[in-house]
């Protein structure tokens, strides 16, 4: 018997995805929508590309109908592209879902994101040969340019059409976790890009110059510094909170000069800060603006990505999607640690349209590779994601509780 007959089906699937190049910044996004299709056809289920207006970056949908279409939708997201690879870094070629004899997948999206995609899928799969069916229709949205701002899902979200889709609840992607609890994110940070500019007095490199652009950059990198070191330690004091229970901050490009013996009149610094929703930005700006004041004169700062995710779903027993949800997975024997997430995904556009969103991908003693070299995803826990999404998914999609459309 060959190592392909041995093989699971769903792992087979999954790794025909991975193969699937999406690579950014130049996704060709209609070889996977041909992909999902051919799924949805094998599965039962409808299928439609949508055309953002963006060229050449398509979302497509896939629906399962309820048996009372009246009821609130569940959305189950995923997106269809992946961050760049430097091949000589990896063991494997990226897009050739190598899997070795431990069962690790090797592959460019393994982990983040397209493992999700087919979960939704796998589970679907089962659901409907086992001649499920439930009340709540239930949409998969796969998504484009996640990883380079979700431009195509911000028009998308402000569309007739995602209005009819009449969606109350949903899953997007998580993170994997190295211990034995799998990681739920009921919120996210913003992201803040600002560019410090500090102007100052020029002159010849070899004298004492005052009022220099130089030392005003000093100053007030060294206020960021500071507020990057706070963080820092308040996360260190409670790492179960998580990272995105804090505020990061860090300076990412320095900008000046014209020659070595000339003192410049203008330095920058460009600057990633991840707002934790547990803050207000309005005070977090005022700080900003202050650290600038206390540099010195003409110093100031513009924000060049400005964006604002204070929606957080509630976790609480009020919330019945919650408790279906957690009593979804208590029931599959997991263990769920709460978290805000602490980058940006796709749930934040979602959260802000009024649905409920949790992050989520139940992949538990496995290190953490989003975004790095060597991404892999372990066959075994890819299998059991499938068994647990078997349990989530009906707990949703037949929930009918007093208070919940």
């Amino acid at each position: 018997m060959s190592d392909s007959e041995k093989e699971h089906p769903s792992v087979t699937r999954f790794r025909k995805y991975l193969r699937i190049n999406t690579i950014q910044p130049s996704p060709n996004y209609y070889p996977a929508l041909d992909f999902l299709k051919q799924e949805a056809e094998e599965i039962g289920l409808d299928f439609k590309v949508i055309e953002t207006g963006l060229e050449g970056k398509p979302l497509g949908l896939m629906t399962w109908k309820g048996s009372n279409p009246s009821l609130k939708s569940i959305l189950l997201t995923s997106h269809m592209d992946v961050v760049p690879v430097f091949p000589d870094e990896w063991k494997y070629e990226p897009f050739s879902a190598h899997k070795d004899e431990k069962g690790d997948i090797f592959a460019r999206g393994s982990q983040d994101m397209k493992c999700v995609t087919s979960w939704y899928l796998e589970s679907l799969r089962r659901l409907k040969s086992e001649g499920k069916s439930f009340a709540r229709t239930i949409h998969l949205l796969f998504t484009a340019d996640e990883e380079i701002g979700s431009k195509p899902t911000m028009k998308f979200v402000e569309t007739q059409e995602f209005k009819d889709l009449n969606a109350s609840f949903g899953l997007d992607e998580g993170i994997a976790n190295p211990g034995s609890k799998m990681r739920v994110f009921y919120g996210e940070r913003s992201v803040w890009w600002l560019k410090i500019t500090c102007k100052g007095q020029p002159g010849h490199a070899s004298a004492f110059i005052e009022n220099t652009a130089v030392k005003k950059l000093h100053n007030v990198l060294t206020s960021c510094l500071a507020f990057r070191e706070q963080q820092e330690n308040l996360f260190k004091a409670n790492p179960e909170a998580g990272m995105g229970a804090v505020t990061s901050l860090n300076v990412t490009i320095l900008e000046g000069g014209v020659q070595p013996n000339v003192v410049p009149a203008s330095m920058s610094a460009s600057v990633d800060m991840r707002i934790t929703p547990t803050v207000e930005a309005s005070e977090v700006k005022a700080m900003i603006k202050k650290w600038c004041e206390d540099a010195g004169p003409d110093v100031d700062f513009e924000m060049l990505v400005d964006g604002v995710s204070k929606e957080m779903v509630s976790t609480t027993d009020d919330n019945p999607w919650w408790v279906a949800f957690r009593d979804a997975c208590t029931s599959e024997n997991v263990d769920i640690q709460k978290e805000i997430f602490p980058a940006a995904t796709d749930s934040r556009f979602f959260r802000k349209a009024g649905i409920d969103m949790l992050g989520f991908s139940p992949m538990n003693n496995t290190p953490i590779l989003l975004h790095d070299h060597n991404e892999f995803l372990n066959e075994k826990v890819f299998l059991r994601g499938i068994d647990i999404y078997c349990k989530i998914i009906p707990a949703l999609a037949d929930l009918q509780q007093k208070g919940v459309a």
